[in-house]
């Protein structure tokens, strides 16, 4: 029968830790419990605590203790670094709240999988085989490329910031799907587009708000988000123009608007809400609670009303199903405005981010007004012909 092991005694009297029954010395702090060594090594574990007391007492993320040696760095210590560094970006508006949150849900399934207190140089190749064989557990390739891609970050922040002195290797086998992988993935699924006859059923049961939206995925190719943080001063109704720099890459698109578009933009303007939230006050489209559609909650959920909202219309029209929801209407503007083509003026407006290389777009300094009216009359023909 296992004995407890007898719990050490204070150094001294005036110690500010406690023998924990984990075999560590601990301190209770605004009500939550952190320890900071072992109990074979009471002078290191009051140096810890020394160091991160007032971080701890401030509510904030604890920096790490200095002269902590390499191998004694955790999972749980380069987590605490790379979300602190994270939220630092969010904060100073480089990083998106659904970007920081894919970071901080890759920390929390690898200190899950490998052990909060896991030392990173106790690490090997195998321990990432085993993690990317629980990657491909019940998702497709695409998710599995991107746990891949989120962990490679994660793990390499350690060395470039010098919190170990040589690099984590994951080994060869921790890589995402290959491309052949994807492609057979995608063609074994139903085209993401919807048909012209399709988004007309859908345009004359939707109501106007959802309305002005998907008249916005097929007229400007806008996703969930563009839609929800789209201001109301880039709209121009009596020009019919939308200019607007895509919140995902900042690339700035100017867009031509159809007159349905218009009128059904003129109505949401003339019925918009008031938001809740000052951030909010400038976006066109509210929602009844007075909350952004597209957004992130302080517990790390990410909420998008407007797919929501889209999901259900198409079960009422029993068109749901496949890879189909609201984001299938930027593939179709980007699959059939490529037929008027012009893919430089499709790209423009779709805000797609060039490539480093692509030298054409650096020198390019505007886009026809007529390019793009072309594009998207092409795409009204498709939707509404004659």
């Amino acid at each position: 029968m296992a004995t407890t092991p007898k719990k050490p005694k204070k150094p001294y009297p005036d110690y500010p830790l406690f023998a924990h029954a984990t075999k560590r010395w601990a301190k209770k702090i605004k009500g939550k419990l952190y320890y900071f060594g072992p109990w074979d090594n009471s002078t290191a574990a009051l140096q810890k605590y020394l160091h991160q007391r007032d971080d701890l007492q401030a509510g904030l993320v604890p920096r790490l203790t200095p002269g902590l040696t390499p191998d004694g760095v955790t999972l749980r210590d380069l987590a605490n670094r790379f979300l602190t560094l994270k939220k630092s970006r969010l904060d100073g508006g480089e990083l998106s709240v659904r970007m920081f949150n894919d970071y901080r849900r890759i920390c929390e399934r690898l200190l899950t999988e490998f052990g909060k207190d896991r030392l990173l140089t106790d690490l090997r190749s195998e321990d990432f085989d085993k993690l990317r064989a629980n990657f491909s557990k019940g998702v497709g390739p695409v998710t599995v490329m991107n746990l891949v891609r989120l962990t490679k970050i994660f793990i390499k922040f350690a060395y470039d910031s010098d919190l170990i002195d040589r690099p984590i290797k994951v080994g060869p086998g921790f890589k995402g799907p290959s491309a052949k992988t994807l492609r057979a993935d995608r063609q074994s699924k139903r085209p993401r587009m919807f048909e012209a006859a399709e988004i007309r059923r859908i345009l004359e049961t939707a109501p106007s708000h959802l309305r002005a939206m998907i008249f916005l995925g097929i007229n400007c190719g806008f996703g969930q988000s563009d839609c929800s943080s789209l201001p109301v001063s880039a709209i121009d109704l009596d020009g019919s123009w939308i200019t607007y720099p895509r919140p995902k890459t900042a690339v700035m698109r100017r867009c031509p608007l159809w007159s349905e578009t218009v009128d059904a933009l003129r109505q949401c303007v003339a019925t918009r809400r008031e938001p809740k939230d000052s951030a909010n006050a400038g976006r066109l489209f509210i929602t009844k609670q007075g909350a952004a559609y597209v957004r992130a909650t302080e517990n790390g959920t990410n909420v998008d009303g407007i797919g929501q909202e889209f999901l259900k219309l198409l079960k009422r029209l029993d068109m749901h199903g496949g890879r189909r929801n609201f984001y299938a209407l930027r593939h179709g503007f980007e699959t059939i405005g490529g037929n008027a083509r012009d893919q430089i003026a499709v790209s423009s407006i779709m805000g797609h981010a060039p490539s480093s290389s692509d030298m054409s777009a650096v020198y390019r300094e505007r886009i026809d007004d007529e390019r793009l009216k072309a594009v998207t009359g092409h795409v009204h023909k498709w939707l509404f012909p004659v």
